[in-house]
C-alpha cells in the first residue's frame, strides 16, 4: 500500500511539475542588431508596435543584421525591402535559404544612409519570405538620424 501511494505521490508531483511550464515551441519573431549589438527585438503581439531605427552617419561602415523567427521553421526565399514613404521599393536585398531555423541577414548601412539621403525622407525596412508572402514591416528609419 506504502509502495502504491509511493508511487502515485511521484507521479503527481512529476505532472504538475511538467504542466507549470508553459511551452511555446518556435513563435514568430526577429531581432534588429547593429553592428552585433541588439538594437530590439519582438515577439508575438508586440510585432505590430513598429519601432524606429537611428542610424547616424559614424555607423556608416557598420551592418544591420536582421533574424527572424518563423515558429521554429527555415525562412525560404527571404527579402529585406527598403521602402519609402509611399511604399516605393527602393532597394531589396536577397538571401538564401538557411540550414537553421534563424539565420542572420545583413544590410550593409552606407547603402541605406544614401537611400535616405537620395530621397530626404523617412523609409520603412520590411521582411517577407515563403512563410509571409505579405511582409511585414519591421522598423522604420528616420531622416532625421541623417546628417544633410
Amino acid at each position: 500500500m506504502k509502495s502504491i501511494i509511493s508511487k502515485t505521490i511521484a507521479l503527481l508531483t512529476i505532472c504538475a511539475t511538467l504542466f507549470s511550464f508553459s511551452p511555446k515551441p518556435g513563435g514568430e519573431g526577429f531581432e534588429i542588431y547593429l553592428n552585433n549589438k541588439l538594437l530590439f527585438q519582438k515577439f508575438g503581439s508586440d510585432m505590430t508596435n513598429i519601432q524606429s531605427l537611428q542610424l547616424t552617419p559614424d555607423a556608416n561602415a557598420g551592418n544591420i543584421i536582421i533574424k527572424y523567427h518563423h515558429c521554429g521553421k527555415v525562412g525560404k526565399n527571404r527579402i529585406v525591402t527598403i521602402k519609402d514613404t509611399q511604399n516605393k521599393t527602393l532597394k531589396e536585398f536577397r538571401y538564401a535559404d538557411a540550414g537553421t531555423p534563424v539565420a542572420a541577414m545583413s544590410l550593409p548601412v552606407k547603402e541605406i544612409l544614401n537611400l535616405q539621403k537620395a530621397k530626404s525622407s523617412s523609409l520603412k525596412l520590411f521582411y517577407s519570405s515563403t512563410e509571409l508572402p505579405n511582409g511585414r514591416i519591421l522598423a522604420s528609419i528616420s531622416n532625421a538620424s541623417v546628417a544633410k
